[in-house]
Protein backbone atom coordinates (compact mmCIF):
# COMPACT_ATOMS: atom_id res chain seq x y z
CA UNK A 1 0.00 0.00 0.00
CA UNK A 2 0.92 3.20 -1.22
CA UNK A 3 0.75 6.95 1.12
CA UNK A 4 -0.73 9.17 0.84
CA UNK A 5 0.95 12.77 1.42
CA UNK A 6 -0.55 16.23 1.39
CA UNK A 7 1.56 18.40 -0.06
CA UNK A 8 1.19 22.20 -0.85
CA UNK A 9 2.60 25.80 -0.63
CA UNK A 10 2.17 27.46 2.47
CA UNK A 11 2.68 31.13 3.59
CA UNK A 12 3.34 31.86 7.16
CA UNK A 13 0.13 32.96 8.19
CA UNK A 14 -1.84 29.39 6.55
CA UNK A 15 -2.51 31.02 2.98
CA UNK A 16 -2.79 28.35 0.35
CA UNK A 17 -3.28 30.40 -2.57
CA UNK A 18 -1.41 29.35 -5.78
CA UNK A 19 -0.87 32.86 -6.26
CA UNK A 20 1.34 32.99 -3.07
CA UNK A 21 4.49 31.97 -2.74
CA UNK A 22 8.23 31.83 -4.11
CA UNK A 23 8.09 30.38 -8.00
CA UNK A 24 11.35 29.66 -8.69
CA UNK A 25 13.89 27.24 -10.56
CA UNK A 26 14.58 25.76 -6.78
CA UNK A 27 10.72 25.14 -5.99
CA UNK A 28 10.10 24.11 -8.68
CA UNK A 29 12.38 21.44 -8.98
CA UNK A 30 11.28 20.49 -5.17
CA UNK A 31 7.87 19.64 -6.52
CA UNK A 32 8.98 18.17 -9.29
CA UNK A 33 10.98 15.82 -7.35
CA UNK A 34 7.87 14.82 -5.46
CA UNK A 35 5.51 14.14 -8.23
CA UNK A 36 8.34 11.98 -9.42
CA UNK A 37 8.78 9.69 -6.79
CA UNK A 38 5.17 9.60 -6.48
CA UNK A 39 2.83 7.02 -8.68
CA UNK A 40 0.26 9.37 -9.15
CA UNK A 41 -1.27 12.94 -8.65
CA UNK A 42 -5.19 13.60 -6.46
CA UNK A 43 -7.27 16.35 -6.89
CA UNK A 44 -10.58 18.05 -6.38
CA UNK A 45 -12.19 19.25 -8.95
CA UNK A 46 -11.44 22.66 -9.06
CA UNK A 47 -7.93 22.39 -8.57
CA UNK A 48 -7.95 20.19 -11.31
CA UNK A 49 -9.71 22.38 -13.51
CA UNK A 50 -6.98 25.25 -12.52
CA UNK A 51 -3.99 22.64 -13.78
CA UNK A 52 -5.58 21.37 -16.42
CA UNK A 53 -6.30 24.84 -18.15
CA UNK A 54 -2.51 25.50 -17.92
CA UNK A 55 0.43 22.91 -17.51
CA UNK A 56 -0.76 20.82 -20.80
CA UNK A 57 -0.02 24.01 -23.13
CA UNK A 58 3.24 24.17 -21.28
CA UNK A 59 4.33 20.33 -21.73
CA UNK A 60 3.43 20.74 -25.39
CA UNK A 61 5.15 23.75 -25.74
CA UNK A 62 2.56 26.18 -26.56
CA UNK A 63 3.21 28.26 -24.12
CA UNK A 64 6.91 29.45 -23.59
CA UNK A 65 8.77 28.47 -20.33
CA UNK A 66 11.72 28.05 -18.54
CA UNK A 67 13.38 24.40 -18.68
CA UNK A 68 12.05 23.74 -14.79
CA UNK A 69 8.53 24.72 -15.66
CA UNK A 70 8.65 22.60 -18.63
CA UNK A 71 10.03 19.91 -16.48
CA UNK A 72 7.48 19.74 -13.83
CA UNK A 73 4.77 20.14 -17.10
CA UNK A 74 6.32 17.41 -18.48
CA UNK A 75 6.41 15.03 -15.09
CA UNK A 76 2.54 16.13 -14.72
CA UNK A 77 1.77 15.27 -18.05
CA UNK A 78 3.21 11.56 -17.94
CA UNK A 79 1.91 10.74 -14.17
CA UNK A 80 -1.38 9.17 -13.52
CA UNK A 81 -4.12 11.71 -12.38
CA UNK A 82 -7.13 11.31 -9.99
CA UNK A 83 -10.00 13.73 -9.70
CA UNK A 84 -12.60 13.72 -6.84
CA UNK A 85 -15.77 15.75 -8.28
CA UNK A 86 -19.67 14.90 -8.23
CA UNK A 87 -20.07 17.96 -10.62
CA UNK A 88 -17.93 16.44 -13.19
CA UNK A 89 -17.56 12.98 -15.15
CA UNK A 90 -15.13 14.42 -18.29
CA UNK A 91 -11.33 14.10 -17.39
CA UNK A 92 -10.19 14.34 -20.92
CA UNK A 93 -6.10 15.67 -19.75
CA UNK A 94 -3.61 12.37 -20.28
CA UNK A 95 -3.91 9.47 -18.01
CA UNK A 96 -6.43 11.52 -15.80
CA UNK A 97 -9.57 9.10 -14.22
CA UNK A 98 -11.95 10.07 -11.88
CA UNK A 99 -12.73 9.05 -8.50
CA UNK A 100 -16.17 8.11 -8.29
CA UNK A 101 -18.47 6.49 -4.98
CA UNK A 102 -17.80 6.13 -1.77
CA UNK A 103 -14.94 8.76 -0.59
CA UNK A 104 -12.91 6.54 1.94
CA UNK A 105 -13.14 3.51 -0.08
CA UNK A 106 -12.10 4.88 -3.51
CA UNK A 107 -9.38 6.88 -1.92
CA UNK A 108 -8.07 3.71 -0.13
CA UNK A 109 -8.58 1.79 -3.17
CA UNK A 110 -6.30 3.92 -4.63
CA UNK A 111 -3.69 3.88 -1.92
CA UNK A 112 -4.07 0.35 -2.34
CA UNK A 113 -3.37 -0.06 -6.26
CA UNK A 114 0.12 2.89 -5.96
CA UNK A 115 2.76 1.14 -3.91
CA UNK A 116 5.36 4.41 -4.66
CA UNK A 117 2.19 6.62 -3.40
CA UNK A 118 -0.20 8.94 -4.63
CA UNK A 119 0.51 12.99 -3.92
CA UNK A 120 -2.67 15.25 -2.97
CA UNK A 121 -2.55 18.75 -4.33
CA UNK A 122 -5.87 20.72 -3.05
CA UNK A 123 -6.75 21.98 -0.14
CA UNK A 124 -10.17 21.67 0.41
CA UNK A 125 -9.87 17.96 -0.49
CA UNK A 126 -7.17 17.78 2.03
CA UNK A 127 -9.41 18.59 4.73
CA UNK A 128 -12.15 16.07 3.71
CA UNK A 129 -9.75 13.14 3.52
CA UNK A 130 -7.81 14.07 6.89
CA UNK A 131 -11.35 13.58 8.39
CA UNK A 132 -11.42 10.62 7.36
CA UNK A 133 -7.97 9.66 8.38
CA UNK A 134 -6.36 8.88 5.06
CA UNK A 135 -3.40 11.09 5.07
CA UNK A 136 -0.24 9.35 5.84
CA UNK A 137 2.53 12.84 5.43
CA UNK A 138 2.52 16.05 5.24
CA UNK A 139 5.08 17.62 2.88
CA UNK A 140 4.58 21.74 3.75
CA UNK A 141 6.94 23.94 1.51
CA UNK A 142 6.12 26.70 3.80
CA UNK A 143 6.62 30.13 2.23
CA UNK A 144 8.36 33.48 3.47
CA UNK A 145 5.68 35.85 3.82
CA UNK A 146 2.31 36.36 5.54
CA UNK A 147 -0.78 37.04 2.69
CA UNK A 148 -3.03 38.66 5.15
CA UNK A 149 -5.99 36.74 2.99
CA UNK A 150 -7.05 33.34 2.31
CA UNK A 151 -8.06 30.40 1.59
CA UNK A 152 -6.01 29.13 4.61
CA UNK A 153 -4.89 25.51 5.59
CA UNK A 154 -8.22 23.49 6.74
CA UNK A 155 -10.04 26.42 6.86
CA UNK A 156 -12.97 24.29 7.43
CA UNK A 157 -11.68 22.76 10.16
CA UNK A 158 -11.08 19.31 11.64
CA UNK A 159 -12.84 17.10 14.42
CA UNK A 160 -9.71 17.15 16.70
CA UNK A 161 -6.13 18.48 16.39
CA UNK A 162 -3.56 16.11 14.14
CA UNK A 163 -0.40 15.14 16.22
CA UNK A 164 2.36 15.34 13.77
CA UNK A 165 6.43 13.87 13.78
CA UNK A 166 8.88 15.93 12.51
CA UNK A 167 10.69 13.52 9.63
CA UNK A 168 12.91 16.49 7.90
CA UNK A 169 13.12 20.08 7.67
CA UNK A 170 15.12 22.03 4.83
CA UNK A 171 15.77 25.21 4.06
CA UNK A 172 15.81 26.57 0.47
CA UNK A 173 18.08 29.12 -0.73
CA UNK A 174 15.19 31.08 -1.60
CA UNK A 175 14.24 31.41 2.34
CA UNK A 176 11.72 28.76 1.99
CA UNK A 177 11.30 25.50 3.97
CA UNK A 178 10.18 22.56 2.50
CA UNK A 179 9.04 20.23 5.79
CA UNK A 180 8.28 16.94 6.01
CA UNK A 181 5.61 15.45 8.99
CA UNK A 182 4.23 11.87 9.08
CA UNK A 183 0.94 11.63 11.47
CA UNK A 184 1.92 10.38 15.11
Amino acid sequence: MGLLTFSINVTLDGCIDHQEGIVDDETRAYFTDLLDKSGAMLWGRVTYEMMESYWPLVACGEINAPPSMRAWAQTLEDKAKYVVSSTRDDFPWTNSQQIVGDLRAGIQTLKDATPSGVLLGSGKLAAELDRLDLIDDYKFLIQPMVAGHGPTLYQSGLPSTRRLVLVSAKPLRNGAIAVHYTRA
